[in-house]
Order: structure tokens, then C-alpha cells, then sequence
């Protein structure tokens, strides 16, 4: 045991506390961003992924076509903005170009247009929408039925849900607020989210972190505070809990790989349903071969409807925003995510409604399912963040340092 010097006088210097030993389960972007931070402030830690590779739904496909699971964006006014950039982790970033806004349209009426409807802009600055109404009366109130319908369909990209016209109108509010901003918080990870991934993954070895992937946990170790940084289902079922729910969405995504062509859409939001569909290779040409273009998108299906009822809405805003693009496609691919596009709050609960974070008996959780505040991996940031504090308070031998620890 290592000493340290002798205030008292007595000749024998006091034995140093040993650093906490902390366990993080999941390598996604809240599992690597509570073990960097516990890392930071002096932990042992020692983080288990489940498969070979880390990312959670931060994970990019392999050339030629580097999909993610998914559209991914980080907000560049949300929490983990300012700490990713602290630390260097941020890395190249593919800008949007700025005349690529005049190809945003929003599929309305059956057509596209320009320009959405002047309300949802009037909704956007709105500061009383209430918790316990849901979104589409709330904004049939202020705006008129169209409007609304319009509005809470829009906000399908922040949600993904199929109808967040339902959802605590409060909760919609938020992500309409974020979305409409005169200049856009969206910034994209060049190379995909696995550029993101491995360097935080970099950074976390960096700083001491022992990583095992393929390595899946099926029962709690037996000391030291433990950050469950899973899917909420897999947290449920490790822990055993059955009260570790909370509504979520299920959408059909599509991946597309067409040949360039004159006249395509950077983005086409849809206003008559919710949905989206975006070129990626727009901000980063390297997503795809030299002559193609990846589009990629995200339709909220119900909870009665079939993968391929939100494909076929999905093909109408191709068909709308990409002339020809059937027969200029080289690649394809279809898939359905269930559960896994982070929380959704019901009129009458807010964030603070969700599984919280402290389970007891130096259990936390961490992901974009839980009691924390923030938009779309805004909540698996904050809820790693909150979850490594806990485990310091529960762990006095670590000492909380400000800031990271230069290697």
C-alpha cells in the first residue's frame, strides 16, 4: 500500500486509500463517457462491452457504405458538446455546406415544399407548453389543427415515434425548440459515429481504462459501485428488475446508395407523417464509393404496423426528393429498431418520471432511457455524468478532480 507523508509526527506515514475499483457494463457513448470521467478523477476502472466491438448504436458500418444505425447528429448546444471538445474528442467534422440549404424541403400536402408552415415556427418560441397535455391539442390551441398536425409530425426527428402529436406536449416543445434554430445545432462526426467511438475508447485507455469487449456480464461484481450503461431492456433483465421501463419508439430505418443526380434533396422532412430521410454524403462524401450518394432514413411506425408500412412511407419522401432514385440504386438495406431510440415521455410525466439513476446498494444506470434532462444522446450524457458522481460520493477513496487528467 502506497504511504503518504506524516502531519502527525508519529514517524509512520499514513497508508494512501487504494483508488475505488469502478465497473462500467456497456461500451455505447454513455459507458465510454462514465469511464473516461471516473477515469478522470482518479477510479480504477474496468469497462465490459458484450460485443466484439464498441459503439452501442454509435456504430458505423465498414466501407463502402458507412451507415450508422440509424441518422446521428450531435447538437452543438447540448451538454456533452463543450466536454467532448475539452478533450479533443470532438475530431474533423463534416459542416453542412451552406448552399446545400436551399435543398431542404418538407414534404406537405403530398408535394414538396420549401418552406414549412409559418406556425410551427410561432410554436417554436412558445415557453408554456404544458407537461400534462398532449402535444397536438396543446398546439391546436395555439396555432390551428393543420398546424399542429404539421408540427407534431416534424418532430418525428427528434422522437421517432409515430405519433408525437400524443406525447406531453411539454416534451415535443423541447425538441421542436431545438430543431428550428435560425442557425442549426446539428454537427456530424466526419467518417461516422465509430470515428467518435474509438476515439473516446483511445482517450479512456489513455487514461488507465481496462476495456474487455466480447465480454458479456450476467451477474453484478461482487464490490465497487457499478454504472449500468445498457439498453434499458438488457439493465432490466441483468438486474433483475421489473420496474425498469419507460416508453420508447419503434421505426423503420432505410439505407440507400444511389448514383448522383442532378436536383436531389439535401433533406426531406415529412409534414403529412413523421419522417426523414437525409443525403449523409452531403457533409462527408467519403460515406460512400466516388459517384454515389448515401441517403439515409427513419419513419416511426405503430405499434400495430409492420416494417414495411413505414418502408413505403419512407419511399414516398425518396420518390419525392430524389427523381429516379430506384433506378439509380447500387445498394440497399431495410431494418427495424424496437426500443432503441431513446425516451419518449406520456402527458403527465417528464424526464425526472424515468428509472432513475441511483438503484442502491452502489447500482447505477446510465442511457438515454433515464432520469436525465437533455435531447437524443443529450440524456445518455448527462445520466453517465450523474451515475460517475454518485459512484464518487459512494466511494471516498476517489478524489474528484476538475477537468481531465493530462497523460
Amino acid at each position: 500500500m502506497a504511504r503518504t507523508a506524516d502531519p502527525a509526527g508519529t514517524g509512520h506515514p499514513a497508508p494512501r486509500p487504494a483508488p475505488a475499483r469502478l465497473t462500467v457494463i456497456g461500451g455505447g457513448f454513455a459507458g465510454l463517457t462514465a469511464a473516461i470521467s471516473a477515469a478522470e478523477a482518479g477510479a480504477d476502472v474496468t469497462l465490459y462491452e458484450a460485443h466484439r466491438t464498441l459503439g452501442g448504436r454509435a456504430r458505423t458500418a465498414d466501407a463502402p457504405y458507412r451507415t450508422n444505425e440509424g441518422p446521428h447528429a450531435l447538437y452543438s448546444r447540448g451538454p456533452h458538446w463543450a466536454w467532448l471538445a475539452q478533450r479533443g474528442l470532438t475530431g474533423p467534422l463534416a459542416p453542412l455546406p451552406l448552399r446545400e440549404g436551399a435543398r431542404l424541403r418538407f414534404f406537405h400536402g403530398g408535394a414538396l415544399r420549401r418552406t414549412p408552415p409559418l406556425g410551427i415556427l410561432r410554436l417554436r418560441t412558445r415557453r408554456d407548453a404544458p407537461v400534462d397535455q398532449d402535444f397536438h391539442t396543446w398546439a391546436a390551441g395555439q396555432a390551428g389543427e393543420r398546424t399542429a398536425r404539421a408540427a407534431a409530425h416534424y418532430a418525428g426527428v427528434t422522437t421517432f415515434h409515430h405519433d408525437p402529436g400524443s406525447l406531453s406536449a411539454a416534451f415535443v416543445q423541447e425538441r421542436l425548440r431545438r430543431t428550428t434554430t435560425l442557425v442549426p445545432e446539428a454537427r456530424y462526426i466526419r467518417g461516422g459515429w465509430s470515428e467518435l467511438t474509438a476515439r473516446m475508447a483511445g482517450h479512456a485507455r489513455g487514461l488507465g481504462v481496462r476495456i474487455e469487449t466480447g465480454a458479456r456480464v450476467g451477474t453484478l461484481p461482487e464490490s465497487g459501485p457499478v454504472i449500468v450503461a445498457t439498453q434499458l431492456e438488457s439493465a432490466r433483465a441483468l438486474l433483475k428488475d421489473d420496474g425498469l421501463t419507460w416508453s420508447s419508439a419503434r421505426t423503420a430505418l432505410i439505407d440507400v446508395a444511389v448514383r448522383t443526380g442532378r436536383g436531389d434533396a439535401f433533406l426531406v422532412s415529412g409534414l403529412d407523417f413523421p419522417g426523414w430521410v437525409e443525403r449523409f454524403t452531403t457533409q462527408d462524401p467519403g460515406l460512400a464509393p466516388r459517384g454515389e450518394q448515401l441517403l439515409q432514413g427513419q419513419v416511426g411506425i405503430g405499434p400495430g404496423e409492420q416494417r414495411a408500412d413505414g418502408i413505403r412511407r419512407a419511399e414516398r419522401l425518396l420518390d419525392a426528393g430524389f427523381p429516379g432514385w430506384r433506378a439509380r440504386t447500387t445498394w440497399r438495406r431495410d431494418s427495424l429498431a424496437t426500443g432503441r431510440t431513446g425516451a419518449v415521455d406520456l402527458p403527465g410525466t417528464t424526464w425526472r418520471d424515468r428509472p432513475a439513476i441511483d438503484r442502491g446498494h452502489g447500482v447505477y444506470l446510465a442511457g438515454d432511457q433515464v432520469a436525465a434532462p437533455g435531447v437524443l444522446c443529450e440524456v445518455s450524457f448527462s445520466s453517465a455524468i450523474e451515475a460517475v458522481s454518485l459512484a464518487l460520493a459512494s466511494a471516498p477513496a476517489i478524489r474528484n478532480t476538475a477537468g481531465p487528467r493530462r497523460t
